[in-house]
């Protein structure tokens, strides 16, 4: 086997056991064997490449396109053309695999469920970290710098995890590592360690700076201290990143909070950690109020809509904020006819709920709260501004008790056009069996309201569905789809396929997100806790507004004006409002025996007692999952554009304005002349330190084939250099950072669009830094060796040879 070929076998093989660290993360490993096809096409159509061979470049671009080939074939054969070209609705469909990937990743506990999204996710970004990987230690043959793509999958795994296996994959991902620079062989990892080591460089050009000329240490020893340090960067990077001990990244679970976020329950989204939290063992209590509506238990909290279905989610539609008004303005759609009562209520957010939309029954029609809050008109909620979140929040609102009748409903007229437009939309991946069900479940009704009702009925009594918080969740077409066949679920599913149905039969419909009521207390106010969480949908009739819907059995209260009958009886005492009212958890009652386990579950028997000073019990942090954010933005966009940042930098420093003083007008000239040497460099005319500045302004505009405009600017600065250098009493010319940046521009004006794209993103000037950094490391370790007594008796006879030689 020749080398090449066996480096790219163990660039493979440590890409594998880089991976193997996502496996804590997941349900089962079938992802892995997918995986581990998919490279090993990749790095086979590689090689082929390199056999042919292709330059580096290509063979690159060729794996990219083959590796999108095999994506797309994967995971959305159907919507490409001839079942593997990426059309545009391929791409698009990646795309929203991609974001229901990434909400389903802040929705589930670990490990999560392999939905389509996060499987998406983990094999295509293994495959691309593969990707990266062989072309630096195979296409490149540098096996040492292979290690950071290396490390960014490890961290961000370890990160994740809750650390029980954490040693087991760093030694996989470490030996797959070293192996890999153990194949490069010596001569390579000798040139990469030269750098490493600090060895003096040669001035005439990149190759020189990079493999230096003697007196570097051994490839071992340097292979060594490479290791050590990858090794020891990998231990340490993933101490930065918080454990996110229970949701992928920030769901919440039981156990003691960690991180700085002091224990929240839930993040900005509000569907991350509802199956978790419908799961708690204790309901623990997020929010007490205090109402004077005649009947608490229909008083819903409702922290935003859910309005756009695009077949991977249903999410909230972006849309414009304003500021809070001291009255909101009247519920769309609602009519004079409809009966309606505004009632007041008093709400205390617990210190351990931090959420950044504001829960609010619905319809307020005045909202009272401090703090930084935004409005939203459409949805009619409030988001917090510059990090405002419900964190102890103390609030009054003002909302309506719209009670409509049946037969007003029944009488709706039809919706305005553009709100049936963007409420009925159902993506093209929703399988016909959703609108074929229900059509099925809603014959023989004569208008929307009847459709609606027989809908709910299916879903809460007649489909024989049953209420299980354990099944695993989605949000998508597939899940809707899966849900109906299966006919287990909990709310989300419930709310989302009765949205989704609606839809198909051209009711406008839209899925809320919030509490159900709570359970009253001795003390008469209202507690709200963990398994409150919920969702339910609403659906639009003109003249009524959005109604709410509950197909979800066991949970919340039917809508009055979906039963037949009425009842008579009201809640025993009336609320009233409080302004004093205690954010504090208070004891509550245990839940009788004779309560039945299916309601115990729920929450449905009260909350359980906890003690006074209970500290919040949350695991996770909003905190870390900010912070992992950052660090794979490092690792993914400040890394490989760091050469184009230190160039802008330095092309900045150099042309900026200085003193006046004669010492700085020749520093100005100077760095004007460095700066269009390395503009040139840039462009491919190497610099020639022997050459005097004239010859070199006029090689650099015969290599540049520069314009007279150009050409001109070039000799001015380099007959300003001369004067620096050798005239008597300097003059320096003025406006040289103008001619500077008209060099560059004559340069890149002549030069190809693959030159013009090296010369930014990859210059070659850019290897200062190499040489900055290698300098810095000899100046420190001959400093320390001087130090020691090794380093003066060195000196005594370096000084004693000089004497007697």
């Amino acid at each position: 086997m020749s080398g090449r070929a066996r480096l790219a076998l163990c660039a493979y093989a440590a890409t594998l056991l880089a991976a193997g660290a996502l496996i804590p993360l997941v349900d089962g490993v079938g992802w892995l064997v997918q995986a581990a096809v998919l490279l090993g096409v990749q790095s086979g159509v590689g090689a082929l490449a390199r056999r042919v061979p292709l330059a580096r470049t290509l063979t690159i671009a060729v794996q990219t396109l083959v590796t999108l080939l095999l994506l797309t074939l994967v995971f959305v054969r159907d919507h490409a053309l001839f079942g593997v070209l990426p059309g545009p609705e391929a791409l698009m469909r990646l795309g929203e695999l991609l974001v229901a990937g990434g909400e389903d990743v802040g929705t589930y506990a670990i490990p999560a469920p392999m939905t389509d999204g996060i499987k998406l996710m983990v094999v295509g970004g293994v495959v691309l970290i593969g990707l990266a990987v062989d072309a630096l230690a195979v296409t490149f043959r540098s096996a040492a710098p292979a290690g950071l793509p290396l490390l960014a999958l490890y961290s961000v795994a370890a990160g994740l995890s809750d650390g029980g296996a954490s040693w087991l994959w760093f030694l996989l991902a470490a030996s797959g590592y070293l192996l890999l620079l153990l194949a490069e062989g010596r001569d390579r990892l000798s040139q990469w360690g030269r750098v490493f080591g600090g060895a003096a460089r040669n001035s005439g050009g990149l190759a020189d700076g990079l493999a230096g000329v003697g007196g570097g240490s051994s490839p071992v020893r340097t292979g060594r201290r490479i290791g050590v340090l990858a090794l020891g960067i990998a231990l340490v990077a993933p101490l930065a990143l918080p454990a996110l001990d229970s949701g992928l990244l920030g769901g919440k679970g039981p156990g003691n909070g960690r991180g700085s976020g002091g224990g929240t329950i839930s993040a900005v989204n509000p569907l991350v950690s509802l199956q978790n939290n419908l799961n708690q063992p204790d309901n623990r209590e997020v929010m007490t109020y205090r109402s004077n509506i005649e009947n608490p238990q229909s008083l819903y909290l409702r922290i935003l809509a859910l309005d756009e279905f695009n077949g991977s989610e249903w999410r909230s539609s972006t849309r414009r904020l304003t500021d809070v008004p001291d009255r909101l303005p009247q519920p769309t759609g609602l009519g004079r006819d409809v009966a309606v009562t505004e009632v007041r209520t008093n709400i205390s957010a617990s210190r351990s709920y931090q959420q950044t939309y504001l829960p609010l029954p619905y319809p307020a029609s005045e909202v009272r709260v401090g703090g930084r809050w935004r409005y939203e008109p459409e949805g009619r909620t409030l988001v917090g501004d510059d990090g405002q979140t419900t964190r102890g929040a103390q609030y009054e609102v003002g909302s309506l008790v719209v009670e409509p009748t049946a037969d007003q409903l029944a009488a709706a007229g039809s919706p305005p056009d553009d709100l049936v437009r963007e409420y009925t939309q159902i993506p093209g991946s929703l399988p016909g069996v959703v609108a074929e069900t229900a059509e099925q479940v809603t014959e023989g009704a004569s208008n929307a309201y009847e459709q609606a009702v027989k809908l709910q009925d299916w879903f809460a009594s007649d489909g024989g569905f049953t209420y299980d918080t354990t099944v695993t969740s989605g949000t998508g077409s597939s899940a809707i789809a899966r849900f109906l066949r299966d006919r287990e679920g909990f709310c989300i599913h419930f709310s989302f396929s009765m949205a989704a149905m609606a839809r198909t039969l051209g009711i406008p419909a839209r899925v809320a997100v919030g509490f159900t009521p709570g359970t009253m207390k001795a003390d008469g106010a209202i507690s709200v806790g963990l398994r409150d969480a919920h969702a339910w949908p609403e659906l639009y009739f003109e003249g009524v507004g959005w109604t709410r819907f509950e197909p979800t059995p066991s949970r919340g209260s039917t809508p009055s004006w979906t039963r037949p009958e009425v009842p008579t009886d009201s809640a025993s005492d009336v609320a009233q409002p409080s302004a004093d009212t205690s954010a504090e958890p208070s004891a509550a009652p245990s839940a009788e025996d004779s309560c039945p386990p299916q309601l115990r579950q729920e929450g449905g028997c009260g909350p359980s007692q906890e003690p006074g000073a209970a500290l919040p019990t949350d695991r996770g942090t909003p905190a870390g999952t900010v912070l992992l954010v950052i660090f794979a933005a490092v690792l993914v966009l400040v890394l490989p554009l760091s050469p184009l940042l230190w160039r802008t930098r330095a092309r900045n420093r150099r042309l900026g304005s200085g003193g006046r003083t004669p010492a700085d007008a020749a520093g100005r000239t100077l760095a004007a002349w460095r700066e269009i040497s390395d503009e040139a460099w840039d462009h491919g005319i190497a610099p020639d330190e022997s050459l005097t500045p004239r010859k070199a302004a006029t090689r650099i505009v015969r290599l540049g084939r520069l314009d007279t405009t150009a050409a001109e600017a070039v000799h001015r600065i380099a007959g300003s250099v001369e004067q620096v250098l050798y005239a008597p009493e300097p003059r320096p010319a003025a406006g040289l950072a103008e001619d500077a940046l008209t060099v560059r521009a004559g340069l890149r004006a002549s030069a190809g669009r693959g030159v013009r794209l090296r010369a930014t993103l990859l210059p070659r000037s850019s290897v200062r830094v190499v040489w900055a950094v290698a300098e810095r490391r000899t100046a420190l370790a001959e400093r320390w060796a001087g130090r020691t007594g090794a380093g003066r008796w060195t000196a005594r006879l370096r000084r004693l040879t000089r004497q007697h030689g």
